[in-house]
């Protein structure tokens, strides 16, 4: 049996693409500024094999999003559904039943409805819809883990421009372009949690120094 997981630890289970890359950074900023933990893949080194990572993440933390709004078969020619989320998915509820007070999971949607079609056995599960729009991640973000100190969607939106604009300079410095990779990503949540207090508060639009 493995440790206790981190209270505030949330396991991500998106799409690791670039046209998913302005959610991916909402999903982060949203769960860091609701005092949560957010956890990747991506973000842990070492020769496992990447499903072995992915349940050790699972296991290690008390909540998921299983974002399966990406249902579309890919670009040709390489023209194949996405299995990965569901697969992830379906581990992660396994580890649920058999743990019911170590983990809870949510599923993420963009379009309402569409899941009883894409994931009929999820038939009853209510998804989140976050209509493929950053604005909507960040409110359904708050809907999940919402607290009586929590900041508005529109003052998370704030700090979501502010790390957003300075994606490129966070994938320069880190000599990559892959917005994914381990050290953007803590990159990522260490200017996301920095912010949170210092944008909260400041209705000027100035960038704090």
């Amino acid at each position: 049996m493995p440790p206790p997981p981190d209270p505030k630890g949330v396991f991500l289970n998106i799409p690791y693409d670039e046209e998913f890359s302005n959610l991916y950074v909402a999903y982060i900023v949203g769960l860091c500024q609701l005092g949560m933990v957010p956890h990747l893949a991506s973000e842990i080194p070492g020769g496992d094999r990447r499903l072995t990572r992915i349940f050790k993440l699972i296991q290690g933390c008390r909540y998921s999003i299983h974002d399966l709004s990406r249902v579309e078969v890919s670009v040709a020619p390489t023209a194949v559904p996405r299995f990965n989320m569901p697969l992830e998915l379906g581990m992660t509820i396994t580890w649920q039943r058999l743990h019911p007070s170590r983990h809870d999971w949510f599923v993420w949607e963009s379009v309402p409805y569409r899941i009883q079609r894409s994931a009929s056995d999820l038939n009853g599960t209510d998804p989140y819809i976050h209509d493929g729009t950053v604005e909507g991640v960040l409110r359904e973000l708050r809907n999940a883990f919402s607290r009586d100190s929590a900041p508005t969607v529109p003052q998370m939106f704030d700090v979501y421009r502010f790390v957003d604009g300075n994606l490129d300079a966070v994938l320069s410095r880190n000599g990559t372009s892959n917005p994914f990779d381990r050290s953007v990503f803590m990159e990522l949540c260490r200017l996301s949690n920095n912010l949170v207090g210092p944008l909260r508060h400041n209705k000027s639009g100035v960038k704090p120094s």
